[in-house]
């Protein structure tokens, strides 16, 4: 099944097919949106782990890239004027490295500026070879890509990733946000790893914000990126407004 085929078909056990939802990430002090997350709903309004649940393995790949070239295409039809951040999984770039030409395709049909794409790696499964994955990033860095690391601090998303591959960006997991402004043992963690990206020179994003106390801990902190529910939720074929006196 090709790219193409796949972004318009059905999957095994779906036969509901699917669509992209946006979620913004925002520069919250300078009021403006630094990137949209793409992210897979079910036509019927099932949740990302729905719809890929219902893909078999041997159509995973294939499924992923339909993603990215639906997300890239309703993106270009939106008007979208934010990077777009795009969902990989990383076994996917140690084994072949199409998605990265199948999305910058993608984007020059659609008139999407290239540099405005973000590639999210996944904390879905351990890396099999971090070298290879951070050859892969660093060989397409030229068209300029953005880079970011997922759920910093849950399952496999820890620092031996960071230690071998430093992103552009790394996205701090909700696990050590909720709440953080109560919590001195996740404040002291967190403190210490912003001052880590900082040095590095990474930009830091807050997952899952609910609370203005959690947007101005994590500003203390030295965190300008969040995103969340108090923000925006995710919206179907749309750009949410962002809500930013909530915080």
């Amino acid at each position: 099944m090709t790219t193409e085929t796949a972004a318009n078909a059905s999957f095994p056990g779906s036969d509901a097919g699917f669509v992209m939802a946006f979620q913004p990430i925002v520069d919250f002090e300078r009021r403006e949106i630094f990137a949209h997350e793409a992210l897979v709903r079910g036509t019927s309004g099932e949740g990302a782990v729905q719809v890929l649940s219902r893909v078999s393995p041997r159509h995973r790949f294939a499924f992923h890239e339909a993603c990215r070239i639906k997300a890239i295409e309703t993106a270009s039809a939106l008007g979208m004027e934010s990077k777009l951040s795009l969902n990989v999984w990383p076994n996917d770039l140690t084994d072949r490295t199409e998605c990265f030409h199948t999305a910058m395709d993608t984007a020059r049909r659609c008139n999407f500026p290239l540099h405005r794409l973000m590639f999210e790696i996944a904390e879905c499964e351990h890396v099999a070879d971090l070298p290879r994955l951070a050859a892969a990033f660093h060989a397409h860095k030229a068209f300029g890509f953005t880079s970011a690391i997922d759920d910093f601090g849950a399952a496999y998303a820890g620092f031996e990733l960071l230690a071998g591959f430093q992103p552009d960006v790394v996205k701090v997991d909700m696990g050590l946000v909720r709440n953080i402004h109560t919590d001195p043992v996740r404040l002291s963690i967190v403190k210490g790893f912003v001052g880590t990206c900082s040095e590095l020179g990474i930009r830091v994003v807050a997952e899952g914000v609910e609370s203005s106390d959690e947007v101005h801990a994590l500003q203390a902190l030295g965190v300008g990126l969040f995103q969340g529910y108090l923000f925006a939720r995710p919206a179907v074929a749309m750009l949410p407004a962002v809500a930013w006196d909530a915080a």
